[in-house]
């Protein structure tokens, strides 16, 4: 039996995290968030743009097969390093390591992907991108039940919220203003390497003493990976709503550049798609925060996650119908503001209704399969509506139903209020 420290580590958290500590992992977050948007917003669109005419496809399909399979590599990553990060035993922490080696590894594989020269090196580029970076955002996340009670989290997931689409703007803005793909790429692989350094070099992680660690066995690490949605009913259901609202936005975000360009006829699309990530920015920044905040003095986590939902298929709507560059900046706006609530607020709920203290990172890694699965998912479902079945209506048309269904199952969750 262990006592004192290491019994902290597996502990229910109950002493109030700081603003230092929160402040620098809203601070690493974001910065993986730059590694991952920099590429999906921008560099990617445009290096398939170039390298489709020698790959004999679109350059649709070209961006859709590299990135949906970037997005498989992601969505096995997750929950791997996250049950790795869960036996971890070093004195720097269970999650610590795993963040510093996961975002030395996406800021070099942001430089392989740099320059690649055909689908195949861009392919396997953006699939070493996912996995490394993964490692450090499974550690990332899984410090918050690590750490923060649960009278906290919508703060700190409003924080965590801000620091994610705050890497996005960064991260589309790098890729823009760097002036070229392979300079975009390094900027972006520069801020990701760096923006963990306060948290990794400021705060001390919990670790875990061997003796907590459970025996070692491929049967039981693999069996760990399946929770039952019988057992578990209420992670079910929050999986499947974070997954629906997620697949709708990945569906949003794919073709954003090239609806701006063939549908708005808007002169400079990768302009806009900045201008449109930050108008996107400022309404969900001013709406993270203070949805965190306001579900955590209530005590609700299901209403907030509900209405932001319904908001958010609004505003996917309006994109079909209203085909300007005004309604697309409306849209972008009014998406903000949903998707700020939904952020900070579905996070908090996501860390309400783990089953485990021993398996947080396993198991938050399999929730984030919900993040992840949408980008795999929405290539594959983007491509033939957008091709054969009626162009960028009809994809957004199925994209605020499926947003639409995943906030009206949110009710279904019956373990938080």
């Amino acid at each position: 039996m262990t006592t004192g420290r290491p019994s902290a580590a597996l502990a229910e958290p109950a002493e109030a995290v700081g603003r230092g500590w929160t402040a620098t992992l809203s601070l690493a977050n974001g910065a993986i968030w730059v590694g991952w948007f920099g590429p999906l917003q921008i560099l990617l669109a445009s290096q398939s743009k170039d390298l489709a005419p020698g790959a004999g496809m679109s350059k649709e399909t070209l961006l859709a097969w590299v990135t949906g399979t970037g997005a498989v590599v992601s969505l096995l990553a997750n929950p791997f390093f996250g049950a790795l990060s869960d036996r971890t035993t070093a004195r720097a922490g269970r999650r610590t390591p795993w963040i510093v080696a996961g975002a030395a590894g996406g800021a070099l594989s942001l430089l392989l992907l740099a320059g690649a020269g055909g689908p195949w090196s861009m392919a396997l580029g953006w699939c070493l991108v996912q996995f490394t970076l993964n490692a450090a955002f499974a550690a990332v996340t899984a410090a918050v039940p690590d750490r923060v009670p649960r009278r906290q989290r919508g703060v700190v997931g409003g924080w965590l919220g801000a620091a994610q689409i705050l890497g996005v703007v960064v991260g589309t803005g790098l890729a823009t203003a760097a002036g070229g793909i392979g300079a975009g790429y390094v900027a972006c692989a520069v801020c990701t390497a760096a923006g963990i350094l306060p948290y990794v070099l400021l705060f001390r992680d919990l670790p875990l003493p061997p003796q907590d660690r459970p025996p070692w066995s491929w049967r039981g690490f693999l069996a760990g990976f399946w929770l039952s949605p019988r057992r578990y009913p209420d992670l079910g259901w929050a999986w499947l709503t974070r997954f629906l609202i997620n697949l709708s936005n990945s569906l949003v975000l794919l073709y954003l550049l090239y609806y701006l360009r063939d549908r708005v006829h808007y002169p400079d699309p990768g302009r806009g798609v900045l201008i449109l990530t930050a108008v996107n920015g400022v309404t969900l920044l001013a709406t993270v925060v203070i949805g965190g905040v306001w579900s955590d003095r209530t005590g609700r986590r299901k209403p907030f996650v509900v209405w932001s939902g319904v908001l958010m298929a609004v505003a996917t709507a309006a994109l079909a119908g209203w085909e300007t560059w005004p309604g697309a900046v409306t849209a972008a706006a009014v998406l903000g503001i949903g998707f700020g609530v939904f952020t900070s607020v579905d996070f908090a709920l996501m860390t309400d209704v783990l089953p485990h203290a021993a398996g947080r990172g396993k198991d938050l890694g399999l929730i984030n399969i919900a993040n992840a699965l949408p980008q795999a998912a929405a290539p594959a479902l983007a491509a033939p509506l957008v091709t054969y079945l009626g162009g960028y209506r009809v994809l957004y048309l199925v994209s605020a139903a499926i947003g639409l269904a995943g906030a009206v199952l949110v009710g279904r969750i019956r373990g938080v209020e």
